[in-house]
C-alpha cells in the first residue's frame, strides 16, 4: 500500500477554503486523465443558462465531497470512536473522490434519452483498463472492486456507504453549499461545521447527536429551498427539455441512416447504442457544444432549430396548466400540427416530481428499494430514532408536494400563426 505524501498538498477552494490531500493514492487519482476530464463537465448541467455563475465543474464538487468525507473521518479518528473501522479510511476517501467520475456531458439529460446510468459508468471506469484502475490496483488487486462496491451501495459495511450515499451524506452537503455559492443565492447555506461536530459512528451507522438536530433541520430546509428555487427552476427545465430533444432527434436520425454533415466518431457510439469506456471518456461538454454548433447548420430543420435554440439561448416558453386532461392536450397537439409544428418535439408537459430529487423521504414507492439511509438521532448513550420522530420541521417537509404542470413550447411560430389557431387555444397561450 502507498504511503502518505511527504508533503501535504492543498487546493484553494471557495466553499471549504482549503482541501487537503495527504495520501499518495488520492493525489495519483486526482491526476489521472479520467478524473481531470471532470473539469470539462459542469456540476449543474444547463443551469448556467439561468444562473450565469453556475459554471462550476464536477471536478471541484468531487474534491469537495472528498474533503467533507476526510473531515468526518478525521473527527471520528481524533475522538477515538470505537465504532469507526479505521481500516476503511482509504476506501471511503477514494469512493468520495470518484463517486461522480462516470458522469457524461449534461449527464442527467443524456442518461434519460439513452437509458444510461452514471454510477454504472463510474464502476466501469474503476474496473476496466483505465488510469484510475491502475492507481487503485497499486493499493491491492481487489481494491477497485471495493471502491466500486461502495458506489453500488453493496459494500459489506453500510457505515462506509452512508458517508457517500445517505439522506445527509458528503455528496449532498457539498453540492448544496457549492451550488448556492455559484448561483449566488443564500438560502442553500447551512452550518456544515456544526453538523460535522455532531456526527457519530454508532453500531455500524452514522448518527447525529440529538443536540445537533437544529443544524440538521437547517440543512434540510436549505435543501428544500434549493430544489424549488434552483433545481426546479422553470427556465432551467426549458433548457433541459431542448437538450433532451436534441439528443432524441440526433438518435432518431442516426438510427434512420441520416447522413450528418459532421459527427465525431466518439458520438457515433452513443447514438448507435454501442458505447465503450474508451469512447465514453472522450465525451465532454466542450465536444457536445462544438457538435451542436455544427448541427445548427444541418439540413434537418428540426435538429437545426433545436441546436440553434440551445446554443443561443432561445428557449421554449411555458404556460401553467392545472391538471391537464387528455382532451385538452390532444386539442393543443392538433393545433400545433395544423401550423406546421411537431408535437413530439415542440410541446412537452413538465412536472417537477418527475425529477430524481427528494428533500427528505421515508416512504418507498411500491417495488422500490430505499437506497438512502434515513437521518438518525442519538439520544443519550444508546437510544436512536429517526429524526422526524423528534422534529416538527422535518415532519412538515417529509413527502411535501408542491409544483404545477408547465407546458413548454416555441413561442415564435405560435405567435406568427395565431390567427390560424382556435379561439380557446389562443386564450390558453395568451395570444389574443
Amino acid at each position: 500500500m502507498k504511503e502518505k505524501l511527504t508533503e501535504e498538498k492543498v487546493f484553494k477552494d471557495p466553499v471549504h477554503h482549503y482541501i487537503y490531500v495527504q495520501d499518495q493514492t488520492i493525489w495519483d487519482l486526482i491526476n489521472t486523465k479520467e478524473f481531470q476530464r471532470l473539469r470539462r463537465i459542469r456540476q449543474l448541467g444547463t443551469s448556467y443558462l439561468t444562473f450565469h455563475g453556475a459554471e462550476h465543474s464536477r471536478f471541484s464538487h468531487s474534491l469537495g465531497v472528498y474533503e467533507i468525507t476526510r473531515k468526518i473521518i478525521s473527527q471520528f479518528e481524533r475522538n477515538g470512536y470505537p465504532d469507526w473501522p479505521k481500516d476503511e479510511r482509504l476506501v471511503s476517501l477514494c469512493a468520495a473522490l470518484l463517486h461522480d467520475v462516470g458522469h457524461g456531458p449534461f449527464s442527467h439529460s443524456l442518461e434519460e434519452v439513452f437509458a444510461t446510468n452514471h454510477e454504472e459508468w463510474t464502476c466501469k471506469i474503476l474496473l476496466e483498463n483505465t488510469e484510475i484502475n491502475r492507481v487503485l490496483r497499486e493499493v491491492s488487486d481487489d481494491f477497485p472492486d471495493k471502491v466500486a462496491a461502495v458506489i453500488r451501495k453493496t459494500y459489506p459495511k453500510p457505515i462506509v456507504v452512508s458517508l457517500i450515499s445517505s439522506q445527509m451524506d458528503a455528496d449532498r452537503m457539498d453540492y448544496l453549499l457549492r451550488d448556492a455559492y455559484f448561483t449566488g443565492v443564500n438560502y442553500g447555506t447551512f452550518d456544515l461545521e456544526r453538523i460535522l461536530r455532531v456526527l457519530r459512528p454508532y453500531k455500524g451507522k452514522i448518527v447525529v447527536k440529538e443536540s445537533g438536530m437544529h443544524a440538521v433541520e437547517h440543512y434540510l430546509m436549505s435543501r428544500y429551498q434549493m430544489y424549488w428555487q434552483i433545481y426546479f427552476h422553470p427556465v432551467t427545465r426549458s433548457s433541459e427539455i431542448i437538450l433532451r430533444q436534441i439528443f432524441r432527434r440526433a438518435h432518431q436520425l442516426y438510427v434512420g441512416g441520416y447522413a450528418f454533415r459532421w459527427i465525431p466518431d466518439s458520438l457515433r457510439g452513443l447514438l448507435g447504442d454501442r458505447m465503450n469506456v474508451h469512447d465514453y471518456l472522450k465525451l465532454d461538454e466542450a465536444l457536445v457544444q462544438t457538435v451542436f454548433t455544427q448541427w445548427a447548420e444541418e439540413r434537418d430543420p428540426l435538429l437545426n432549430d433545436l441546436c440553434d435554440r440551445f446554443m443561443n439561448r432561445r428557449l421554449y416558453k411555458y404556460i401553467t396548466i392545472d391538471n391537464p386532461d387528455e382532451t385538452l392536450l390532444n386539442e393543443i397537439s392538433d393545433s400545433f400540427s395544423s401550423i406546421g409544428l411537431n408535437p413530439d418535439y415542440h410541446m412537452e408537459i413538465d412536472f417537477p416530481f418527475d425529477l430524481p430529487y427528494d428533500v427528505y423521504r421515508l416512504d418507498k414507492k411500491e417495488g422500490e428499494k430505499q437506497e438512502k439511509a434515513p437521518i438518525l438521532l442519538l439520544h443519550g448513550d444508546d437510544e436512536i430514532c429517526e429524526i422526524s420522530a423528534k422534529s416538527d420541521i422535518v415532519r412538515s417537509i417529509t413527502g411535501l408536494h408542491q409544483g404545477r404542470y408547465h407546458l413548454y413550447y416555441p413561442a415564435e411560430p405560435l405567435q406568427d400563426s395565431a390567427d390560424l389557431l382556435p379561439a380557446h387555444i389562443k386564450r390558453l397561450f395568451n395570444l389574443d
